[in-house]
């Protein structure tokens, strides 16, 4: 009998029915790491690997690999509100972080397959109060591939906002002052401040405030129950959402929810603090489960979100994206590795001749990472409410569990 090669052995266990060892259909699994008896070949390496940083307490959050839309492997560790004893659980609720972006880009994509806008056009065909120079020369395209130009955010960074109008107004004035560092298209730089102006455009197009519209347009017909840009004040109370547990200089972690004084030493921009603004927007900061992940894929995947050309539009990469600088560097070179592309939101990337569709995102006290592998079906979703020293040793983890090929 021929040897099951690893992608063979994941795409039989991933359509066959297993419950045994914490594989689970898709529905919440228990709290914890227990029951790994059962866990495919494949991904026992990853899964001890995990296991041994939760021990450590270098991991608190979820991870979860699906295939074809249901369950394979689900663990989750730590506590998502230590001072209530409340763990995280496959359903818990985390702050996406900049892992929410492609939201921002599919929203646009979206109007765009409606006719409602046009990638070329420029952002003074949409808003208005932006100086000359970047109202006439960014248009949506650079915005989306992040080659605005646009210079960064600057100050305020230890601001508490208290509603969401608040926000919102302190947002559009904050963009109307950037001005350009290059010429758009000329050159790339990651832009968070771009995001921002592109969810104001999908209020503008819609009539919806932007929130409003990825809850209508995005969370609702993929059938993410949970996934919402939650308001400071939910995020408090609700005990199904992971407060983000910040990596203090001595050593310490600190609530960030509840301590708006804690700042980031790790992520985020030092000392910033998420939960200091009143909810997320264009540029980050929406909340989703792991399994409300998969749905979103899943609804990628069958039209329900985008037709297929503009599902490959969304999905393509157009410009040449390097491994953003930041306190992980990336992996030494692999061969199996390809050259990432920025895509209208998700990064377009590739494993062992494998694409990926990807993004990631960190804030204080939290990183998060989901990639759906287009070619065999799987998603993979890290979660985590600390802020990890080390997320892309957890990827390439999850890289080399699902497309690695060994």
């Amino acid at each position: 009998m021929a040897q099951l090669t690893r992608r063979t052995a994941l795409g039989v266990l991933g359509t066959v029915p297993l419950a045994a060892g914490g594989i689970l259909p898709s529905r919440p699994a228990p709290a914890g790491a227990s029951g790994r008896r059962g866990v495919p070949q494949a991904l026992r390496a990853y899964d001890r690997y995990l296991a041994g940083q939760a021990e450590q307490d270098l991991f608190s959050g979820t991870m979860l690999v699906a295939h074809r839309g249901r369950t394979v492997l689900a663990r989750s560790y730590g506590m998502a509100d230590k001072q209530r004893g409340v763990p995280n659980r496959t359903d818990t609720i985390y702050n996406l972080a900049s892992a929410a972006k492609p939201f921002t880009g599919l929203a646009v994509v979206q109007l765009a397959e409606r006719r409602g806008l046009r990638f070329y056009e420029k952002i003074g065909t949409y808003l208005d109060g932006f100086p000359d120079q970047v109202a006439t020369q960014v248009s949506i395209h650079h915005l989306l591939t992040h080659t605005g130009g646009l210079t960064g955010f600057t100050g305020d960074i230890e601001r508490v906002f208290h509603s969401v109008a608040e926000w919102t107004e302190y947002s559009r004035q904050r963009t109307r002052e950037l001005s350009l560092r290059f010429t758009p298209g000329t050159d790339k730089a990651y832009s968070s401040e771009g995001y921002e102006i592109l969810g104001e455009i999908v209020a503008t197009v819609s009539g919806q405030p932007f929130q409003q519209y990825v809850r209508e347009h995005i969370f609702a017909p993929a059938g993410m129950t949970d996934s919402a840009y939650y308001t400071r004040s939910q995020w408090l109370t609700n005990p199904r959402i992971a407060h983000p547990y910040i990596y203090q200089q001595d050593g310490t972690r600190a609530d960030g929810v509840r301590d708006l004084d804690a700042g980031a030493t790790i992520n985020g921009g030092f000392g910033t603090n998420a939960a200091r603004g009143f909810i997320g927007s264009g540029g980050g900061g929406g909340f989703a489960t792991a399994p409300d992940l998969v749905r979103f894929a899943q609804a990628l995947r069958d039209d329900t979100l985008l037709k297929r050309p503009y599902r490959e539009l969304y999905l393509g990469g157009k410009v040449s994206s390097p491994p953003l600088a930041g306190p992980t560097p990336p992996s030494p070179a692999d061969p199996r590795r390809g050259e990432p592309f920025q895509a209208y939101g998700p990064i377009a990337a590739s494993f062992n001749d494998q694409r990926i569709a990807s993004h990631g995102g960190g804030i204080a006290g939290g990183n998060t990472n989901w990639s759906i592998y287009l070619d065999t079906e799987y998603v993979g979703v890290i979660l985590a409410n600390y802020d990890l020293h080390d997320i892309q040793a957890v990827i390439d983890q999850e890289r080399e569990a699902i497309a690695g090929g060994r």
